[in-house]
């Protein structure tokens, strides 16, 4: 858990897909997460992928139940999470209102 801790304290916002290999809506989620990758400024920005079944007790820590979740953290807080596929224009709008808070 400390690693992951220190992972979310990287940098300024970090989001985090939990997702599983087996899961459809991940896999419609994967492109649209790399595009916005792309396209947000990575030195103050991190996008992470964390496999539910490979980290089930962190998966489990965090409270998470269904694939794909986001969670966006601040500073090493949560401040968003939602379940389910998110468009690119929501998560671009999302990053840059907390980017410029």
């Amino acid at each position: 858990m400390s690693a992951f801790n220190e992972l979310i304290a990287s940098k300024e916002l970090v989001l985090i897909d939990f997702f599983a290999e087996w899961c459809g809506p991940c896999k419609m989620l994967a492109p649209v997460l790399k595009e916005l990758a792309s396209q947000i400024p990575t030195d103050r920005v991190k996008i992470i992928k964390i496999d539910v079944d490979k980290n089930q007790e962190l998966t489990s820590k965090m409270g998470i139940r269904g694939v794909p979740t986001l969670v966006l953290y601040k500073h090493g807080q949560p401040i968003w999470r939602q379940s389910g596929v998110v468009s690119l224009g929501e998560l671009k709008r999302l990053i840059t209102n907390h980017l410029h808070s």
